[in-house]
């Protein structure tokens, strides 16, 4: 009888089975809950990234900011943010660098007092950076490319004063919109490019400016700074703009992507 109530017996451990697959299931359940959390994160870093790059680039930060987003959610310190201005191998942030442009400005404005006052040369700051812009008038005859040999001294003054600075230098030429066609050139496009290449030649010739830090462009009629309407706006668009151009640290060849623009926010929001 005894052996008859052995096998009988109901077992009382029969809940651990449902309380093994309760446990599993939340497991599962947290698994997934730490992947959208990671995820989500990831997301907020980039759009912290790219909110702190903006600033940056508006001048509101300094250089030298404290750790990022993702190092502060217990990532690696990424790279640095390559939002700021580089002078030489110093990292200045954009108000640093326009108030050194603004400086260089003063120094300029003074040594070219003359030229400023007969408008052969104007110097006001641009989109790119600071713009010395050389009228034709002052420095070429008419149809060509070549200086003038009385403007090779104001041009050596100023290729003395931008070799001082570890900045850029654009050299970009400029016409008004009536075509031309000599014996030398035969379009606007042919003219502005000659006598911007011409003027860096001569920057070269002066060794004042490193040749790495110069460029050459022509632009032709299609950049005016004045209607083309008028004899005096044709005779400000024909000129050369001197363009001292801070340099950037961004690299978009290198392999770390550069924090995305405000106007990406919304597609990184959206696609990941």
């Amino acid at each position: 009888m005894n052996q008859h109530l052995r096998k009988g017996r109901i077992g009382h451990d029969r809940w651990l089975v449902s309380y093994a697959d309760f446990i599993t299931l939340m497991f599962g359940f947290f698994v997934v809950l730490y992947a959208f959390a990671k995820a989500d994160q990831k997301k907020q870093v980039q759009v912290s990234a790219a909110i702190d790059a903006a600033f940056r680039s508006l001048g509101f930060f300094p250089a030298t900011a404290p750790r990022s987003a993702q190092a502060a959610a217990g990532g690696a310190e990424p790279a640095a943010i390559p939002m700021n201005m580089v002078m030489g191998e110093d990292l200045l942030a954009p108000a640093a660098v326009k108030s050194d442009l603004e400086r260089i400005r003063s120094a300029m404005t003074r040594t070219l007092s003359n030229e400023v006052a007969s408008h052969t040369v104007s110097i006001q700051m641009g989109r790119d950076g600071l713009v010395v812009s050389l009228r034709e008038a002052g420095f070429f005859d008419s149809g060509s490319a070549t200086p003038k040999p009385e403007a090779l001294p104001t041009l050596r003054r100023i290729a003395g004063l931008l070799g001082r600075t570890a900045y850029d230098v654009r050299i970009e030429g400029h016409t008004d919109n009536i075509p031309i066609h000599n014996s030398q050139f035969d379009s606007n496009w042919e003219l502005s490019t000659a006598r911007a290449t011409h003027i860096a030649r001569l920057f070269l010739d002066f060794k004042t400016i490193p040749p790495e830090h110069l460029s050459a462009a022509g632009y032709a009629e299609f950049h005016p700074v004045a209607s083309n309407d008028t004899p005096e706006g044709r005779a400000e668009n024909r000129r050369v703009d001197l363009v001292v151009v801070p340099r950037t640290q961004i690299n978009f060849a290198a392999p770390n992507v550069p924090p995305p623009s405000p106007s990406t926010w919304r597609k990184i929001t959206d696609d990941e």
